[in-house]
């Protein structure tokens, strides 16, 4: 599926299409909700053509803030019979619009910072209004979602990497009882072999409706939620957005002494998510204490957060000469590792990006190898929700919001 014409035009146009007047789906049909980390990404895609455009989108997608500051994963601003689990399954009508319980990583605020900057009058405008709602979320984050500064996924749906192996040992110990009989929507649309397994969606809609046994009353379901999982895309992703909400803060004037603390933390809670005996940023279940195991791309954003790794960067060289396209969603080595389901596998363009533009940012060669490598596996299989590593094949779903915004904002640039 090669890429004929102005790229550049091609991935304009895609975000013009998933435009739903005002937020962006990821791609039609098989996701025709606001994502929320889909969503900031495409803030950032429009910025690059429609500074307005790119702010609305940010502010659409924290008009389903709830109360408590939670931003949902899912907000579903119209009904779709293309999905499931819809809003009637959630029972999450906490907050003014109908969406999901859980969050998803938090990518507004760097990605608030990246559109601020391209415009800092227009900027300062929207943020007035805009800031203390990020902020907001961020706390919310502290307060639910941090075990010694590291922070802590309640569903596999949160942490934007769904069945990646990291959750294998504590999903199967979760035994889904009083499950409703469900029809999977997405298996007709993408190949089986490309999406989670059934044993997977069972929990998944499991944890679902413990959330919504208990209203998703977070105290209540400290208790009852048996999935806690430390692990490094949050950490990083909450870490890197909390020293953007510094800077943006600072430039409005605000006093940011908490999140200079909350930064600390957290980079202190690496440790907790550091596995001395691999040498990696590994998952770690919060109440066994032990490690998953899996190097996965998420143990790759380091650098996405400001903080450096040398053996992370001897782990990213190796991957280079196994992996031609990227960094695999899993291990290539690893005995779990499969080319096209997912997260157990496949490159995903939105998660070297993250990871090359930290590495950039901090000054290291590899980003720009990444680069190079993620154009050309979009110029070779196109605006694929995400790509087999090893040979670039495209999988998962087309015409794909966020990988067209990668090729716009940093894929594409010379």
């Amino acid at each position: 599926m090669a890429l004929n014409g102005d790229t550049n035009q091609l991935a304009r146009d895609i975000l013009v299409a998933n435009d739903q007047g005002g937020y962006t789906i990821p791609t039609k049909g098989l996701y025709p909700h606001q994502w929320n980390w889909d969503s900031a990404m495409a803030a950032l895609g429009f910025a690059e053509f429609d500074l307005h455009r790119a702010w609305l989108e940010l502010e659409t997608l924290f008009s389903g803030q709830w109360p408590n500051g939670m931003v949902p994963h899912i907000i579903f601003h119209k009904p779709s019979d293309d999905y499931f689990p819809g809003p009637d399954v959630w029972g999450g009508d906490h907050g003014p619009i109908p969406s999901s319980g859980i969050s998803q990583p938090p990518l507004a605020a760097t990605m608030a910072r990246y559109i601020h900057a391209k415009d800092p009058v227009l900027g300062q405008q929207k943020l007035a209004k805009l800031y203390p709602k990020m902020l907001a979320w961020h706390k919310w984050f502290i307060a639910n979602r941090c075990h010694e500064g590291a922070i802590f996924t309640t569903h596999p749906w949160e942490s934007g990497r769904d069945n990646a192996p990291d959750w294998d040992t504590l999903m199967t110990s979760i035994e889904p009882v009083g499950l409703l009989p469900y029809t999977r929507k997405d298996i007709s649309m993408v190949e089986s072999s490309m999406r989670p397994h059934n044993f997977d969606y069972d929990r998944y809609l499991y944890l679902v409706s413990l959330g919504k046994k208990y209203a998703w009353n977070e105290t209540e379901l400290r208790k009852a939620n048996p999935f806690r999982i430390a692990e490094p895309g949050l950490t990083f992703t909450t870490l890197r957005a909390a020293k953007d909400l510094r800077h943006l803060g600072e430039s409005l004037g605000h006093e940011t002494s908490e999140l200079d603390k909350d930064i600390h933390s957290m980079v202190e809670g690496l440790d907790f998510i550091w596995n001395k005996d691999k040498g990696y940023f590994d998952a770690r279940n919060t109440e066994s204490q032990v490690f998953s195991g899996s190097l996965t791309n998420a143990s790759f954003l380091n650098w996405y957060a400001g903080y450096h790794s040398e053996e992370m960067l001897l782990k990213l060289r190796e991957q280079f000469t196994t992996v031609s396209y990227g960094v695999a969603s899993h291990d290539p080595n690893s005995t779990k590792f499969d080319r096209e389901r997912y997260w157990r596998g496949p490159t995903w363009a939105i998660v070297n990006f993250l990871i090359g533009k930290g590495l950039e940012d901090m000054g290291y060669s590899e980003g720009f190898e990444l680069r190079e490598r993620t154009r050309e596996m979009i110029l070779k299989g196109g605006f694929s929700e995400y790509f087999d590593p090893i040979t670039g094949e495209p999988k998962g779903g087309h015409s794909f919001t966020w990988t067209a915004v990668v090729w716009l904002v940093w894929a594409g640039k010379d």
